[in-house]
């Protein structure tokens, strides 16, 4: 065996140098042509793709016709639609790739072509593409000058498409209905979701679930039906004599018939008609089958059914609410990055080379409550705490905010001051109001001098209770509790004793001058 020496010294046989300056294997091993993959077989570029949907193909043969039909359901219609509209809903956004003047000018001019497109209604159809498993538009390309432009987005009807062994989307037509007439290149938008794989251009849409929830609710109903007329109404039984003709007993039947439409019959004499309650035993409530296929469909669209049934306390659906918000963010991520990676990136290149590929996207995620954050920032002033700077209130709120100046009170020494004013020459009105004012701000400032040892040991119990936790949601609720405990007899009696020796201050004050 021939062995090498390494550039670190070591020496290895020389098959295991050569390994080791291999260059990596670049080109595509597990691919889906030529018959290597055993799950399809041997499929021809140039032939139709099968779906690999296991309900599509045993209860439609591959026509996508069948999932149409769920979609009559009223469970499936109301889910699906809160679920798509709560992604419409969210307003959309276009942010530049850099930095660089060429890089926001194309995210500018996207922003513009989505806005003249009707990009909602794009994306509210589009949005099906999650419930079949795929989805088709064409772009209608345009001229402005030197750019192309979106004149609009047709979403198609995917039942018109199909892909062959190449993965290549097909066009199916009259003339050829398989495999399709082959696509142009950066003509057609198309993504595909639900497959755990790369190996299934079609996907699995949420119909597959919700084929059999629907089906099932549809029998039911039908015996639900017949369950109501067997025992809603009583049977009719007629009888006739022994030796009744077959016109007699033609009419008897006719009579028994007649019961049911009319208001009273008449029947052949010596010929008997009478009632048959049904009875039944056990439980036939087909009302519990059908509210939890109703329970089945909102779990599969919404991923829970506190939001589509009134059901449970809120705090559950509040909880609940944050799981179906991953699946409207996972909606719009899978509709924005398919667009991006397609259309948007085909139209920077085409009319800003070099430019940075913006990015469209949806504003999912709600922020904070402002309300409840207000409240929070109230609690922590009241217990005399206060922002670091105006800066924090503005990132904090919006908007540019600056401190209030406090109108000064009437009588105060803001408004007549007592070192400018001759008390002997001022109305004596307002010599006795500026004295009783500075009285009550003596009084106050004795008050505040002694704070630590009437409000010490609450505020410390606050304190603790704000360092311990990291919750404001938390803190804010405590905050309520402490509060709403009874002062101390001591704070009450220092307040009122306080009150009273300003009053008297400036009485007494208001004598001397």
């Amino acid at each position: 065996m021939d062995y090498v020496q390494l550039k670190s010294g070591m020496v290895v046989p020389a098959s295991f140098a050569e390994a080791a300056v291999a260059a990596p294997e670049r080109g595509e091993i597990a691919t889906t042509r030529d018959g290597r993959d055993i799950t399809r077989g041997y499929v021809s570029p140039f032939e139709q793709l099968a779906p690999q949907d296991s309900v599509l193909m045993a209860r439609g043969a591959g026509n996508y016709q069948i999932y149409r039909e769920v979609l009559r359901d009223t469970q499936v219609k109301s889910t699906l639609s809160q679920r798509f509209g709560a992604v419409v809903s969210r307003t959309w956004e276009v942010e530049p790739g850099g930095n660089s003047a060429v890089d926001k000018a194309a995210a500018e001019f996207l922003k513009e072509q989505l806005k003249d497109c009707a990009w909602d209604a794009a994306t509210s159809k589009m949005l099906y593409g999650v419930y079949y498993g795929y989805g088709v538009a064409e772009m209608m390309w345009g001229r402005d000058g030197r750019y192309v432009t979106i004149d609009k987005i047709k979403v198609r009807d995917r039942r018109r498409f199909a892909y062959d062994g190449a993965m290549q989307l097909r066009l199916l037509t009259m003339s050829k209905p398989s495999p399709g007439e082959l696509l142009p290149e950066r003509k057609f938008w198309n993504f595909c979701t639900g497959a755990d794989h790369d190996d299934e251009p079609y996907g699995l849409g949420l119909a597959h679930w919700l084929y059999w929830p629907v089906f099932f609710k549809r029998n039911g109903i039908k015996f639900w039906m017949i369950f109501l007329e067997k025992f809603g109404t009583p049977t009719a039984k007629g009888t006739y004599p022994g030796g009744a003709s077959a016109s007699e007993k033609t009419k008897l039947l006719d009579a028994l018939q007649a019961i049911s439409t009319d208001a009273g019959v008449i029947i052949p004499e010596g010929m008997a008609i009478e009632l048959i309650e049904a009875a039944r035993s056990g439980t036939a409530d087909y009302t519990e089958l059908y509210d939890r296929m109703d329970a089945a469909i909102a779990k599969v669209v919404l991923g829970q059914t506190l939001t589509s049934e009134a059901a449970g306390g809120q705090y559950k659906a509040e909880v609940q609410m944050d799981v179906r918000q991953d699946l409207v963010k996972s909606d719009a991520d899978l509709i924005c990055e398919s667009f991006n990676s397609g259309p948007a990136r085909w139209l920077t290149e085409w009319n800003f080379p070099g430019a940075r590929l913006p990015r469209v996207f949806r504003q999912i995620d709600e922020g904070e409550d402002l309300a409840e954050r207000a409240k929070v920032d109230q609690a922590l002033h009241e217990m005399g705490y206060e922002p670091e700077s105006i800066e924090q209130i503005n990132e904090t709120y919006g908007g540019r905010w600056k401190k209030k100046t406090a109108p000064p009170p009437v009588g105060s020494a803001a408004v007549v001051d007592p070192v400018a004013v001759d008390f002997a020459e001022a109305p004596a009105a307002v010599a006795a109001a500026v004295a009783e004012q500075l009285a009550l701000e003596t009084g106050a400032a004795q008050l505040a001098a002694q704070w630590e040892a009437l409000l010490g040991d609450r505020v410390q119990q606050i304190l603790a209770f704000a360092e311990e936790t990291g919750d404001l949601a938390t803190l804010r609720d405590r905050l309520v509790e402490i509060l709403k405990g009874p002062p101390s007899e001591k704070v009450v009696q220092s307040l009122e004793n306080a009150g009273f020796s300003a009053r008297l201050m400036g009485l007494t004050a208001g004598e001397k001058d």
